[in-house]
């Protein structure tokens, strides 16, 4: 759970009973496709949205630490990669199922900045799917608030960047996602029933790349702000890095 500033200005407790996340809805991330190199990954765009669940015990807020677990160690891997991807992600306003494309910006409560953060290693060997290098514990950074629609203009039209140590590595439009927003909601109301609360994340343009321990990370959108978060590994400190 993470209190966000809501629509109207008061706080909001961000509690969703799921979270929805998609994969492969740029086009350019999915040319990238090679440098990831996880199972799914094609390249031809999808004929539907790619869904995934992030579980909520991912969820943290502006400023709190993204924290690289030390259990990863225990596999030894070569080349062990935890990425981030900056995201737009919405909130759902009601339960809802079946929602009409023409009828899905209603069931939206808001928008926010939302960091995809995913262990390839596991994403890219794990039988089951992606889920588990989705899921682990503070990978999930969202805020720094919630905008409503009408503050936005066109929420299909909003520059995304995202900035590692002050440097730009991802930036891009919402325009360029593959699968609209009201598209989305659809889709996804068809497959499962949503309830207020629940948050839905849209994908990730290119430049997905490794975080670092002591590394800082920001994803700003227009109209939104900017969601930062530094980077540790736990049992390391997050000053010394000793």
């Amino acid at each position: 759970m993470v209190t966000l500033s809501g629509p109207d200005g008061a706080p909001y407790r961000l509690a969703p009973t799921k979270i929805i996340a998609l994969g492969l809805n740029y086009l350019d991330h999915i040319a990238e496709s090679q440098s990831v190199r996880v199972q799914g990954f094609g390249k031809e765009a999808p004929k539907e949205p790619v869904l995934f669940p992030k579980t909520p015990n991912v969820l943290i807020g502006p400023g709190e630490p993204i924290v690289i677990p030390a259990f990863l160690e225990d596999y030894r891997f070569e080349e062990p990669r935890v990425d981030y991807e900056a995201e737009l992600a919405f909130v759902v306003r009601d339960r809802c199922r079946q929602v009409p494309i023409e009828e899905a910006w209603g069931h939206i409560l808001g928008f926010t900045c939302f960091n995809d953060v995913s262990q390839r290693n596991l994403q890219r060997s794990d039988p089951s799917g992606w889920w588990r290098g989705k899921s682990l514990d503070t990978f999930g950074p969202v805020g720094p608030r919630i905008a409503a629609r009408e503050e936005l203009g066109d929420p299909q039209a909003l520059t995304i960047r995202c900035r590692l140590n002050g440097r730009v590595v991802q930036e891009s439009n919402t325009r360029h996602m593959i699968f609209s927003i009201p598209r989305i909601l659809s889709f996804i109301s068809r497959n499962f029933t949503l309830e207020a609360g629940d948050l839905v994340s849209t994908g990730t343009p290119s430049g997905v790349g490794p975080l670092r321990h002591g590394d800082e990370v920001e994803v700003e959108i227009e109209g939104i702000g900017v969601l930062r978060n530094p980077v540790h590994e736990e049992g390391r400190s997050p000053r010394s890095g000793g």
